[in-house]
């Protein structure tokens, strides 16, 4: 039986504590991130968001915000980025949007394979530029369509020159101080 954007909602309405995706028909209950992958996260948001926001150039969502995909899919990658020319207002529900940039941080539980399936799937469904943060490795793989993936570690700088020109952070800044 292949389930619906309205099955999810109706669930969701029952549990709004959880959080779901909709892949391929089946409703996937996503576990909550472990912390340093929640603070990795943040942290890109952030300094996405300092920068797009004052120069009018789009929106930045976490990992509550869900995406129907052109194929019936509702994801939920943990930080998005959609460029103000495809999406100019907000709404008040799931976005029916292909994101421009979706970011997935690895969590403690979280195997590698799975994640890089899910990138892939997100290439395939149309995003420009899809990026796996490894916290544990201290590593970044930015994948585009047609393009090998690209490896950069904590002495590379993340820039997305095609997205957001001027925009790059070094890797390093992404991962949680220790005081």
């Amino acid at each position: 039986m292949s389930l619906t954007i309205a099955d999810l909602e109706k669930l969701q309405t029952q549990h709004p504590d959880l959080k779901f995706e909709l892949v391929d028909g089946d409703i996937i209950i996503m576990s909550p991130s472990d912390y340093c992958s929640e603070e990795v996260g943040g942290e890109l948001l952030r300094l996405l968001a300092n920068w797009v926001k004052p120069r009018k150039l789009g929106r930045v969502t976490g990992s509550s915000a869900g995406f129907i995909m052109p194929n019936g899919d509702l994801l939920a990658p943990d930080v998005a980025f959609v460029s103000a020319d495809k999406l100019r207002e907000s709404p008040r529900s799931y976005a029916e949007i292909v994101p421009d940039l979706v970011v997935e941080i690895k969590s403690s539980t979280d195997k590698i394979k799975k994640l890089t399936r899910k990138i892939e799937r997100f290439i395939e469904l149309g995003v420009s530029v899809a990026i796996l943060v490894d916290p544990d490795k201290h590593l970044v793989t930015v994948y585009r369509p047609n393009a090998e993936a690209v490896e950069l570690g904590d002495d590379d700088k993340l820039t997305l020159p095609n997205l957001l020109p001027g925009w790059e952070v070094q890797v390093r800044e992404l991962w949680p101080v220790v005081f």
